[in-house]
């Protein structure tokens, strides 16, 4: 599947080629326009002797030498432009993506040398909160290619007026999913968690719920929400091409618990290469741009991550500095 056409890989100094290679890679593979941007944070004035302006040039002259340098290890595979801007990173990175229709960003992830040991780090975070386009952050030691994608999908049984808009959401990330798990040979997993509501309190000794009636309950509960994915898949069919949809052969697994929890416990288990997954909980909410689950979920995985926001989401960043 041919979806990205306009592919910004985010450079860094001293970072490893993998990122890059995968960037490549897709633009290649998609016929897709490629750019390599590197942000520099602002020089102060007082770290040297030189005026700024000097400095700011040196550096600048330095930084371009290296990202000349990358794109000579892939000369003749794809033209690529590249950017040197200043600025805060994240909200630079936004900013490209917006000024220049960006659809899909690639980063190495982690790589800014902060004091928690994790994977992502904070201008990662910022873009799977902010970014208007997938995000795709790859850990340094992902193997190539990749050998196992999980796609994480879900729906909500009382919320039927954003149905439409989370709809959208589990196609995309489907569809991105479902194409990389064939274009890589991958193995493709499928990952929808469930929870039953009110299930302490049905076998609680005030409700006078019995035991077995209980047990009915989370059945249906379980039915409901495995034949929902069901019912999801089929339309993946459609949306991905049965060509590739029965080349991938989804794995389904349909799991009770907090997602945030079973997720990263999954992933692990099934020794996941590549999660697929939506960041943003309600677009029509000011202020609340990713979910606690999403939220969870990316705290505690140890793979790379490619992140979709749905249809209507509007970055808070602007183009005005």
């Amino acid at each position: 599947m041919k979806r990205f056409k306009n592919i910004l890989y985010v450079a860094e100094s001293g970072a490893v080629l993998r990122a890059f290679y995968y960037a490549v890679d897709l633009a290649v593979r998609n016929n897709a326009q490629l750019a390599v941007i590197l942000v520099m944070e602002p020089i102060p004035p007082y770290l040297t002797r030189l005026t700024p302006h000097m400095l700011r040039q040196a550096r600048i002259k330095e930084l371009q030498a290296a990202l000349d340098k990358l794109c000579q290890c892939v000369a003749g595979r794809v033209e690529i432009e590249t950017k040197i801007i200043e600025g805060k990173p994240f909200l630079e990175i936004i900013r490209e993506v917006l000024r220049n229709g960006r659809d899909l960003v690639v980063k190495l992830a982690g790589g800014d040398g902060g004091a928690r040991d994790w994977l992502f780090g904070s201008t990662d975070m910022h873009l799977l909160r902010k970014c208007p386009c997938p995000v795709w952050l790859i850990k340094p030691t992902e193997p190539a290619p990749i050998q196992r994608v999980m796609a994480c999908v879900d729906f909500n049984v009382l919320d039927s007026i954003d149905s439409e808009t989370t709809e959208a959401l589990n196609r995309l990330i489907l569809e991105l999913a479902g194409s990389l798990a064939f274009l890589e040979r991958s193995d493709f997993h499928v990952v929808h968690v469930w929870n039953a509501m009110a299930e302490d309190l049905m076998k609680s000794l005030r409700t006078g719920i019995g035991v077995e009636e209980a047990d009915a309950y989370l059945k249906e509960v379980r039915l409901e929400h495995r034949h929902w994915l069901d019912r999801l898949l089929r339309k993946a069919r459609k949306w991905i091409g049965p060509e590739t949809y029965d080349a991938v052969q989804p794995k389904t697994h349909v799991p009770k618990g907090k997602a945030g929890d079973i997720i990263p416990k999954l992933s692990r288990e099934l020794k996941i290469d590549l999660i697929v997954m939506g960041t943003v909980a309600r677009i029509g909410i000011p202020g609340l741009i990713i979910g606690n689950t999403a939220e969870s979920v990316l705290s505690q995985i140890e793979c790379s991550v490619l992140t979709v926001k749905p249809p209507g989401f509007v970055t808070p960043v602007t183009l005005e500095k």
